[in-house]
């Protein structure tokens, strides 16, 4: 016979708040320690479920992430220190996760979750928790949450607004019922480009670590066909319905979908392309700086906002922000020859896009924006 589980001296000791709580008790706490949590992502989200789900006790929990800290990182994932920055994640989170708690079960995935790998990782798990931030990923850990049966407890966070849910219940809507189609690439900023709100994933992130919470113990009424909305400006909390689609693909009536699939593909998204020569169209940094120290002639267009201007700039740069770009093309000739750059590449790429639209043929995009000019051109250039 299995041995019965049970709380040692120590336990019933840390867990004594729960304990006395007659909606957990020690009967849940025995939940909470027998549940198998996967955490994906150990960034903004990861970082205080890792934190929060560790102290209640939590068993097991595994965690995907294959990354490593840095210094942009610590405004908003307070799992990592000062001193992680160069770690890889999964090395930060446990000490910190350890330290909190050492009765707790980590489970190490330093891989990026992938369709070969998904249905392995998850195997093990009662519950799976998505803290990822890209599309590809988010159809990915649905598509194999609802195939094995597995809860994903959602969330998302952009600037000041995040959102959460829970996904792949039965009879329960999965991701693709409010989202059938991925937006065209580069539509949605990631947060690499539009910021985020650091404490904007503390509070997403301790509603998916409640949610989670609710489920081992079978209490409360989940987030299971509701979708939370926030916004932090507003400081307010909305709630929309969400219905399971009869016609998914995935979870509907007459599934099509029954085994994982190219994601990067499904969202239009080319992964790891072979570049054999330069792309027509796109300059290094280092190019534009030979061509500045040479006195070419030539316009280097700086699309980004203007409260990224003050916190970085490449000398002779003009500043036109994408969005004011349409009405002030009469400011560009369409006979000079003109390198548009942004952050990391994605907003000046359409700004090429636009400008090769209305008749300008010598544009081209600076590769990796004033990210990789501090990189490999001017280090003293902020990066942020």
């Amino acid at each position: 016979m299995p041995e019965e589980p049970s709380l040692s001296k120590e336990e019933i000791l840390r867990y004594s708040r729960h304990l006395i709580m007659p909606e957990v008790g020690m009967e849940g706490q025995l939940k909470l320690k027998q549940a198998k949590v996967l955490l994906i992502g150990a960034g903004g989200l990861g970082a205080p479920l890792g934190l929060y789900l560790a102290a209640a006790g939590v068993g097991r929990i595994g965690m995907v992430d294959f990354d490593v800290v840095d210094f942009t990182n610590l405004q908003r994932q307070v799992i990592h220190g000062t001193k992680d920055v160069g770690r890889p994640k999964l090395d930060s989170a446990f000490d910190s996760m350890r330290d909190i708690n050492p009765f707790v079960q980590l489970d190490r995935f330093e891989v990026p979750i992938t369709s070969e790998n998904a249905f392995s990782i998850l195997q093990d798990y009662d519950i799976v928790v998505d803290g990822t931030d890209n599309f590809p990923t988010r159809y990915l850990i649905n598509d194999a949450c609802v195939i094995l049966k597995k809860p994903n407890v959602y969330g998302s966070i952009f600037r000041f607004e995040g959102q959460a849910t829970i996904f792949a219940t039965q009879g329960g809507p999965c991701y693709r019922c409010l989202y059938p189609e991925p937006p065209p690439p580069g539509l949605v900023p990631s947060c690499a480009e539009g910021g985020v709100l650091g404490i904007l994933p503390g509070i997403i992130g301790l509603v998916q670590a409640t949610e989670t919470v609710k489920l081992i113990l079978g209490i409360g009424q989940p987030l299971i066909g509701r979708l939370m909305l926030y916004d932090a400006l507003a400081m307010k909390f909305r709630e929309l319905k969400l219905r399971r689609n009869p016609e998914c693909p995935v979870c509907g009536d007459h599934r099509t979908i029954t085994e994982l699939i190219d994601y990067h593909q499904f969202c239009g998204i080319p992964q790891n392309p072979v570049q054999e020569a330069p792309v027509t169209g796109e300059i290094e940094p280092k190019e534009v700086k030979e061509k500045q120290d040479r006195g070419d002639n030539f316009v280097l267009v700086d699309v980004r906002e203007p409260h990224e201007y003050q916190i970085a700039k490449i000398p002779g740069a003009k500043l036109i922000p994408l969005g004011d770009l349409p009405k002030r093309l009469n400011e560009l000739d369409p006979k000079d020859e003109i390198v548009m750059h942004c952050k990391m590449g994605g907003r000046s790429a359409k700004g090429v896009d636009l400008l090769r639209q209305n008749g300008f043929t010598k544009v081209r995009n600076m590769i990796g924006g004033i990210t990789r000019w501090s990189e490999t051109v001017d280090p003293s250039v902020p990066k942020y």
